[in-house]
């Protein structure tokens, strides 16, 4: 029974890890195509574009996305983590309990 205990944690572990890896992954291909757009952007208009929107347009909502997926990556989810999730099991449990309770009552 531990070995199968201990196949089920290395197997989330593993998943963990690829989770923590992509978001590396992710995080470094945004650094380095955000600093060739700005970089782009800079030395072909000059500081005068320095304080545009357009010229922070795709890291900042590039950014958004990061942010997300490193909250995934590392368990930060205030709004969809573990708790809610099984919160959320357990009101459809309840629901359908109630549902099929009314169904054999009548």
């Amino acid at each position: 029974m531990m070995e199968g205990n201990d196949s089920i944690k290395l197997e989330r572990a593993k998943k963990r890890v690829e989770k923590i890896k992509g978001f590396y992954i992710h995080f470094t291909v945004y650094i380095l195509v955000n600093l060739f757009i700005v970089g782009s952007i800079l030395y072909n208009s000059g500081w005068d574009d320095f304080f545009h929107f357009g010229t922070f347009f795709t890291p900042f909502f590039w950014g958004i996305g990061v942010l997300a997926h490193y909250s995934k990556a590392f368990g930060y989810m205030p709004f969809f983590g573990k708790n809610w999730e099984q919160r959320q099991i357990e009101k459809y449990m309840e629901k359908d309990k109630r549902e099929s309770d009314e169904f054999i009552n009548k």
